[in-house]
């Protein structure tokens, strides 16, 4: 066996594990687990995508228009979840992640896990920075963003794999926000951010155009201590 396929079996080692605890993960903290967890591994990011997640309780109040009250329910669950999350990626990779994202899709019981490592994972790929369509992609991400509040200061985006395509943006904050922020109203502001944003990312019919693929699904979430937001769009080809 060479290097690369050393590489290789390495890496789907780690996706399989991290798929798995994050399975086991989810089920002891929500009471339910999702139907499946695909993990995805490029340089220091790790993305773990989840499906057909909705527990019993979260189904009745989706159904009685509450999802606000889901989203709050989650966020303190997951709040307790990342720090074993963050610690068994350490076990398994040796790279502890220090920062993570994360955000749901109600009307597809879907779900998106970002962990940030400090360093590249070993044997981690590298991300694809030159992928079909990153120029338009990128002048769109900061016409949405100048919708929703301003354009960011600065702007990064890769595929980690066809699959899976990363935004990061940086200073994206107005001086409102960071206001609301010092008197203590995060949960709102970002309720507030991520109907407004979702409603432009996922009524916007160019990306597909751009990317040249169909955009499956769309996650956003912001790290407002150090302004920044991350967007996942998972694509399938055409």
């Amino acid at each position: 066996m060479d290097e690369s396929e050393l590489m290789n079996q390495t890496i789907n080692q780690y996706q399989q594990l991290i798929a798995s605890y994050t399975g086991k993960l989810i089920r002891e903290h929500f009471g339910k687990g999702p139907e499946s967890s695909a993990v995805s591994i490029g340089s220091n990011y790790i993305t773990v995508y989840i499906r057909n997640f909705l527990t019993p309780t979260e189904r009745v109040l989706l159904e009685q228009n509450h999802e606000m009250i889901i989203h709050q329910m989650r966020e303190t669950l997951m709040q307790s979840m990342i720090p074993e999350f963050a610690s068994y990626i350490e076990i398994v990779t040796g790279v502890k992640p220090h920062e993570f994202y994360y955000d749901w899709s109600m009307d597809n019981k879907s779900g998106m896990l970002v962990a940030i490592c400090p360093q590249p994972i070993p044997g981690g790929q590298e991300v694809n920075v030159a992928y079909e369509g990153k120029a338009e992609l990128e002048n769109e991400i900061v016409r949405i963003s100048q919708q929703a509040q301003k354009a960011p200061d600065e702007l990064i985006s890769f595929e980690i794999n066809p699959r899976k395509l990363l935004i990061i943006r940086n200073g994206i904050l107005v001086r409102i926000e960071k206001e609301l922020i010092r008197l203590g109203h995060n949960e709102l502001l970002k309720s507030v951010k991520r109907k407004m944003e979702k409603s432009y990312l996922h009524n916007n019919s160019s990306f597909e155009s751009i990317l040249n693929k169909r955009v499956v699904d769309c996650f956003v979430d912001w790290d407002f201590n150090s302004d920044r937001s991350v967007i996942v769009l998972v694509l399938k080809a055409k």
